[in-house]
């Protein structure tokens, strides 16, 4: 991988010859595990403007439809986050000389607290071409990272490292979108949708329902833009030409960081609703009937086949699907068919894939080999080598795994031999069920699809994939260390360093990782875990450590972040006492009564469960606490007996663990799921608005 310094530029032709679709990763890292920032990417004409509103991708505008941008999402890595865009430049529209890459943060953040900000661009087969470090970030609180522009028949990459003090409304207005100020969106949402719930102190509020913004408005004035270093090898990016005043109503707009709007598109999308219509059956023993039926399934065989063709042919005729689980393994957008069973010569006997991708992008051919397993079975090494030895000669570019087990960072699924002497590589990835069930619920949900017959081809993929018989359910198995772990500690007989620990450390991580799919695809955004710790270790340090305090204090402890919240809720699962606890911290708001924030509090929290245990937070002491059920009648209890001073609270509920003798991983995973779930549903739901998805004011 080549790396560049900032205002350097130089040609992906030059460095891969399959640099017509690729995939573009920013990533930075923070001590605390709490750092984050939102990309977005803007495509710009001749004049360095945007053609028009649809030519601006972020979080609530997600892909174009002809499959040149895409946002992947973001990856937790050791101490932040890793955020993917997938770019198919063969797509992109002949008007479109530049593809700006940004990220913005929110609430007061700047990217100089964060470290080791970086932007790389890989191929299609995931080799990556070019990096570029940012070493100099400050107050900024929004950053171009680097840019691809067109150079008559190739694409380059600049490294650009300019931000910006204004935020996302500064550097999108820089490039011809109007924003509206917060002040006249809050305004604009209370006038439609009415009064919405105050926050905890009082002086924020949040939309309760999106409305079309008007063009013109707030329009933030253009900070200049930067000037390319005479260090960089020449070739300056084209001058943007002065724009022309346009008239209001052509401009294009975008909500100041709305976390709960969208840009407006001429195409309606189609989503389906979450309670469904009232039911025609005469009673409840009457089942609809469903395009894959399920409970005729009777071996793991029977399970694995099905569950293939089901989803391969959704994939071929949902695009949006199809392009959302391909993108990021390198799949170009195109005419995607899918098989199954297909026999493919391999020594003295042909070998039988479990399914077989292709896209068509100009007259070339993305071929990748499907390998499935459902319930609780592994993936097999030697099977898995097999079809990357058939990949490599056949000239195919992909070999794709999908099984319930969640995939780890630093982790391989299986372990399999690559022939450095081969020129042609084949790239192994993996997908879980749970993030297939994940992106149908997105989809379906909140994003929609093109067509209502397309949203019932999903709702009929995401039936199937949740019935108990279908074998898909996601990770369900603890693993062989699980069961000895939890009696060595109930017994007092684990001991430090114990390899076993280590092992159920990352089947806890794997647990969490789904958690977060499950909860993302209901609420609509991104749930990610939170990863502490000390910096410049890696996974396997983290683990090991989370490992040996395994061993002392018999807990697995976890942290959790929903996108669009500033709340980190935490799980820790008490192995000694068979007790999962979920929290989250409130700050006190600076300036307010005592007793009136609490009682506002109260007020918050009127609907949820009266077990929650409410825990007042005073610096170097233990503060007053109490369950809800006898803080309500007496606020005053709340309030430390010496006028201390407090910053917070503390809100938790426990439960008990799933034990299960039998089937102990599935009763423990379910048990931690369940519990994430109503603590989100039942407490952070209900701390308003604010919590569970930020205003206007949320970014910047």
């Amino acid at each position: 991988m080549q790396e560049i310094q900032k205002g350097a530029n130089v040609s992906l032709t030059a460095l891969s010859e399959d640099a017509g679709s690729v995939v573009v990763s920013l990533s930075w890292t923070s001590a605390s595990g709490a750092g984050d920032a939102d990309v977005s990417v803007l495509l710009l004409d001749g004049n360095g403007k945007v053609r028009g509103e649809n030519d601006f991708y972020f979080y609530n505008h997600p892909a174009a439809a002809d499959g040149s941008v895409q946002l992947l999402g973001k990856t937790p890595t050791e101490n932040g986050d890793e955020d993917r865009i997938g770019l198919d430049l063969t797509a992109v529209p002949p008007g479109v000389e530049r593809i700006v890459v940004a990220a913005s943060q929110y609430g007061g953040a700047c990217f100089g607290d964060l470290d080791d900000l970086r932007m790389t661009v890989a191929d299609r087969s995931g080799e990556p071409l070019v990096g570029f470090s940012i070493e100099d970030a400050g107050v900024e609180s929004a950053f171009i990272f680097g840019e691809l522009y067109r150079r008559g028949e190739e694409w380059k990459f600049r490294a650009v490292g300019q931000g910006y003090e204004t935020g996302l409304a500064g550097l999108a207005t820089d490039f011809g979108i109007a924003v509206l100020e917060e002040a006249e969106e809050a305004e604009e949402v209370q006038e439609a949708a009415g009064e919405v719930p105050k926050a905890l102190g009082g002086g924020e509020s949040a939309p309760a329902a999106a409305t079309e913004p008007q063009a013109g408005t707030g329009a933030v004035a253009p900070p200049e833009r930067p000037a390319e270093p005479e260090a960089a090898p020449a070739e300056p990016a084209a001058p943007a030409a002065p724009a022309a005043p346009a008239a209001p109503a052509a401009e294009p707009v975008v909500p100041a960081q709305s976390r709960g709007r969208g840009p407006r598109t001429t195409r309606k999308k189609v989503t389906l609703p979450k309670v469904p219509g009232k039911s025609l059956a005469e009673n409840d023993s009457w089942r609809s009937a469903r395009l894959f039926p399920v409970p005729s399934l009777k071996s793991d065989k029977e399970r694995e086949v099905r569950a293939t063709s089901v989803l391969l042919s959704v994939m071929a005729q949902v695009p949006e699907l199809g392009r959302r689980l391909t993108a990021g393994f390198g799949a170009p957008a195109g005419r995607m068919q899918t098989f199954t069973e297909v026999s493919l010569p391999h020594g003295e006997s042909p070998r039988r894939p479990d399914g077989v991708i292709r896209v068509e992008r100009a007259g070339k051919l993305w071929t990748a080999l499907v390998e499935t397993k459902t319930n609780g079975n592994p993936l097999r090494a030697e099977q898995v080598q097999e079809y990357m030895d058939i990949a490599a000669r056949r000239g195919y570019e992909a070999v794709i795994t999908l099984s319930n087990d969640v995939a780890l960072e630093g982790v391989p699924m299986v372990e399999v031999k690559i022939d450095g002497r081969r020129k042609h590589k084949v790239t192994l990835w993996h997908l879980s069920w749970a993030e297939v069930a994940h992106q149908a619920q997105l989809l379906i949900r909140h994003e929609g699809v093109g067509n209502a017959a397309h949203a019932w081809l999903l709702q009929e993929l995401l039936e199937y994939l949740q019935h108990e018989n279908s074998g898909c359910h996601g990770f369900q198995n603890m693993g062989p260390a699980w069961v000895p772990v939890r009696k060595g500690i109930e017994d007092e007989t684990l001991g430090g360093g114990d390899p076993r620990a280590v092992e159920v450390v990352e089947s806890w991580e794997r647990l969490i990782r789904q958690v977060c799919l499950r909860l993302g695809g209901e609420l609509g955004q991104k749930a990610l875990p939170v990863q502490r710790a000390r910096r410049g270790s890696g996974p396997r340090e983290r683990r090991a450590a989370a490992g040996e305090a395994l061993c002392a204090d018999g807990r697995l402890v976890a942290e959790l972040r929903i996108d669009g919240t500033s709340r980190v809720i935490g799980v820790t699962a008490d192995l000694r006492t068979a007790k999962l606890r979920t929290s989250v911290e409130i700050p006190a708001p600076a300036g307010s009564y005592p007793l009136s924030t609490v009682k506002r509090l109260l007020r918050l929290l009127a609907e949820a469960p009266a077990d929650l245990h409410v825990e007042t937070l005073v610096d170097g002491a233990n503060g007053p606490r109490g369950t809800l059920e006898r803080l309500r009648p007496e606020p005053a209890d709340l309030l430390p007996r010496d006028g201390a001073q407090f910053t917070g609270f503390r809100l938790t509920l426990v439960k008990g663990m799933g034990n299960t003798r039998g089937n102990a991983e599935s009763g423990f995973i379910r048990s931690v799921d369940d519990a994430v779930e109503r603590f989100y549903h039942g407490v952070v739901a209900h701390l308003g608005a604010v919590e569970g998805q930020r205003p206007g004011g949320r970014r910047g």
